[in-house]
């Protein structure tokens, strides 16, 4: 059981945040699936998300019982067992809309990419640990990008773009924090601007249309550009205080695609309104900066970067999903932490939440 005193130093402000999230997501899912599914399974997808809901708080109470710190001892395991999954996905994997990016596992389908982002945080985390303050030249920070360059690979190989940009937020997020030269920082942005065109070569046709559209969605009004003209009209016709719950007209009658997983905002926008979607916002806005002060307040490096990484992926889901269905992003399939239906997705997120807490937890010398 949990040292009394380490009960008394949870994060009861992170805690709520989540909890509200997770509970509008469920209200959300129903919502949005509902009247897509046979009446016997009518809320098939709310039973499933909530059920895997309990499990991974159940399991991050577990987890708190043990020290954060104790993760760095497994950082190279956990990133090997992170390479041979995404390898997996490469041979056994299952494929859907034109991905390969599932493993099916009984009745589940996992995705091994979002599992990917927490366990890249934790060795990236526990690599910089012994490198802090000594990033100043190129030769320092070339075995750090060949380190997150491997399974960034592997995940554009799927393909899957979003994950893989997730990862250069997490990195360039983390080795902010870990002190690296400025001007070396700059160089790389750099260089990654000039390496651009080279890129949008590797890029899939779909890919490449996503881009496209998202500068003009009328080039393919019924094609690519559909789901971002959709959302649009989505989170444009919920005005103030929104359409009701269960009466959205995109997002009820089948207008607005993966209503449920990458564009639940807009459902959010339609249904609750200005009012609602501000909300869920400010819900969001309290996580990132919860995050931020356990970043700051973490009693060692270690907890730092732990923190910082997952702050970083959380602000980058957050950034491009909300962008992308207000059509100021490209369509990237990142879904809304916390929100979006996934139980890989889900699993991960509360996860990261649960070392969070536990950052937070042991931040006093005083509780040890």
């Amino acid at each position: 059981m949990l040292n009394r005193r380490l009960l008394k130093n949870l994060d009861l402000t992170l805690i709520v945040a989540v909890l509200a999230i997770v509970g509008i997501s469920l209200v959300i899912i129903g919502s949005a699936t509902h009247i897509n599914t046979p009446s016997e399974d009518r809320y098939w997808y709310v039973q499933r998300q909530g059920t895997f809901a309990l499990i991974n708080c159940a399991v991050i109470f577990l987890m708190l019982n043990f020290d954060y710190r104790s993760l760095s001892r497994y950082a190279n395991l956990l990133y090997c067992i992170n390479l041979v999954m995404l390898l997996a996905v490469m041979f056994v994997g299952q494929s859907a809309l034109g991905a390969q990016r599932w493993i099916q596992i009984g009745p589940i389908s996992l995705q091994p990419s979002e599992f990917s982002k927490l366990i890249m945080i934790i060795a990236l985390a526990s690599l910089l640990d012994k490198r802090s303050g000594k990033l100043n030249t190129l030769r320092d920070i070339a075995p750090i990008f060949l380190f997150v360059g491997i399974p960034f690979l592997l995940v554009m190989k799927q393909p899957d773009l979003g994950t893989a940009l997730v990862f250069m937020a997490i990195l360039f997020g983390m080795i902010y924090i870990a002190g690296i030269n400025t001007r070396l920082l700059m160089m790389i942005f750099g260089a990654g601007l000039a390496f651009m065109p080279v890129f949008w070569h590797f890029l899939k046709d779909y890919q490449k249309m996503r881009l496209t559209v998202f500068i003009d969605p009328n080039v393919d009004p019924l094609g690519s550009g559909y789901h971002i003209i959709q959302s649009k009209i989505a989170i444009g016709s919920g005005m103030l205080f929104g359409k009701g719950l269960f009466g959205g007209t995109q997002s009820q009658l089948n207008f607005l695609p993966e209503n449920h997983t990458d564009f639940i905002f807009a459902v959010i926008g339609e249904e609750l309104g200005f009012i609602g979607a501000a909300f869920v916002l400010v819900l969001y806005f309290i996580l990132l900066y919860r995050g931020i002060k356990i970043a700051g307040m973490a009693r060692d490096n270690f907890g730092t970067l732990l923190a910082t990484g997952i702050t970083s992926m959380f602000t980058f889901h957050l950034l491009v999903n909300v962008g992308m269905t207000a059509g100021i992003m490209p369509v990237t399939g990142i879904p809304l932490p916390l929100m979006s239906y996934g139980v890989s997705a889900l699993t991960t997120n509360l996860l990261s939440v649960g070392i969070l807490l536990n950052i937070y937890m042991r931040r006093q010398k005083i509780l040890f």
